[in-house]
């Protein structure tokens, strides 16, 4: 993954980014399932999702949520030189625009929002994060996401 300095980083607001595909399986909506105790029919039973609308189980919203950082490691998207660590701030704007079905391939889309150095190697940055599927043009989540990057020799 390339490097670049964060003063360069704000110079690339409007900047947008794709990770590669990711085969979003049923091992993984199972999975996510059994850690947050959202076991919906909708989610983990192929039989009944299939005579829902949907016409088999999809995935949590909040599955292709937390897929960010995932999707953003495998993405083009360049590393904050320096940083110590990164950490979540929050969120705005966050609405699950589509279902996308077990089995289906996603990939994110990153734009650069902004980037402002809030204090001396402390770094405040704004992305929006879409998850395309694969063979549609409306994403199925779309969020602007904030993080704050320490930078430096110390946290």
């Amino acid at each position: 993954m390339a490097e670049i300095a964060a003063e360069e980083m704000a110079g690339q607001i409007g900047t947008v980014w794709h990770s590669d595909w990711l085969v979003l399986t049923q091992t993984m909506i199972d999975a996510f399932a059994e850690a947050t105790g959202d076991r919906q029919f909708i989610h983990v039973d192929p039989q009944a999702a299939a005579a829902t609308p949907f016409g088999g189980t999809i995935a949590h919203g909040f599955l292709l949520l937390s897929l960010m950082p995932r999707l953003a490691a495998i993405s083009d998207q360049p590393a904050i030189a320096g940083a110590l660590m990164g950490v979540n701030y929050g969120g705005d704007r966050t609405r699950f625009l589509s279902p996308v079905r077990a089995g289906s391939r996603i990939r994110g889309r990153f734009t650069l929002l902004a980037m402002a150095e809030k204090r001396p190697g402390r770094w405040q940055q704004t992305i929006e994060y879409a998850v395309e599927v694969d063979g549609t043009d409306k994403p199925a989540l779309i969020a602007e996401w904030i993080s704050q990057i320490f930078t430096g020799t110390r946290i």
